[in-house]
């Protein structure tokens, strides 16, 4: 008689232990969810990696990342052995898997810290990364991050992303620096005034000098700070001229502290793309982008 597992019933528990790692992205989580140890958790999905052929999972440092095998294998036994356990009554407690988002540090703080908040509050584990959008695309990548806002657009078809906010760019500065604002306001109206940037090569004022005024801009910045959160209070403190964008500074609009210097109907903008890793889109990430897609409505 043959021993062989003809209808692969012998393997619930291995698959059980699997679905729990993929859902949690955590050997540590699903040996917690299981009443198991962690020793046990690896041995198990050891064992049914063996079975099927292939590797399942990408051990990183921050836990496991399922591989396009994997998350096709679950979502087709997720349904027959959540019913089976629904069935049973056995259905464990499963430990929400972290979302892990990246983006620029002023957009997290300013719009998607608030807009997060009723989630998190609710049960959502969220781990936030600021940082550059070559850098964080790159993480995006390898894995450890799982949904970024990024003012770059990825190349090819490898990381899924759509359009996600215009932002809007507005030369400003504090009313003391008696600068009178016009629609027709020249650069020569500036050239005795600091600027303010983001970086050495000045990449935000001289898209807006090109855009706006037509003309390359040949200036040294006074001051340089990776921060447009920074650029904003020293412009609101009277150091000079920065270009911004407009939803980072309504309030200092709305109550004086910074006036638009040239108000036109063809503001230069910048497009940002919600990019996430492969793979089926997870509860979390689907939740998160749902959240903010809601927060930039008006912005």
């Amino acid at each position: 008689m043959s021993d062989r597992n003809s209808d692969g019933l012998r393997d619930v528990g291995l698959w059980r232990t699997f679905l729990a790692a993929h859902r949690s992205g955590s050997v540590s989580a699903a040996a917690r969810t299981l009443g198991l140890a962690q020793s046990s958790v690896t041995t198990q999905l050891q064992t049914l990696e063996a079975s099927v052929g292939e590797p399942l999972f990408v051990r990183h440092a921050r836990g496991i990342r399922p591989t396009p095998r994997a998350d096709e294998l679950a979502a087709r036994v997720a349904g027959p052995l959540d019913a089976l356990a629904d069935a049973l009554g056995s259905r464990p407690a499963v430990e929400q898997p972290v979302v892990r988002l990246g983006g620029a540090g002023e957009f997290l703080a300013t719009v998607a810290a608030a807009a997060l908040a009723s989630a998190v509050a609710d049960g959502l584990r969220l781990a936030v990364t600021a940082g550059l959008a070559d850098d964080l695309l790159d993480q995006l990548r390898a894995g450890s991050l799982d949904l970024v806002v990024s003012a770059v657009r990825p190349r090819g078809r490898s990381l899924p992303s759509v359009p996600f906010f215009d932002e809007e760019f507005a030369l400003v500065a504090s009313p003391s620096s008696s600068i009178a604002p016009s629609a027709d306001l020249k650069p020569d109206a500036l050239a005795e005034v600091p600027l303010l940037a983001y970086a050495r090569d000045v990449p935000i004022l001289r898209r807006y000098w090109r855009h706006t005024f037509g003309i390359r801009l040949e200036r040294e910045p006074a001051l340089v700070v990776a921060d447009l959160r920074a650029l904003a209070a020293a412009a609101v403190a009277g150091a000079g001229v920065t270009v911004l964008p407009t939803y980072l500074i309504a309030d200092e609009l709305a109550d004086g502290r910074l006036v638009v210097l040239r108000e036109t109907d063809d503001p230069p903008i910048n497009t940002l793309h919600l990019v996430r890793r492969p793979g089926p889109l997870t509860g979390g990430v689907a939740l998160v982008e749902r959240m903010l897609r809601a927060a930039v409505v008006g912005l």
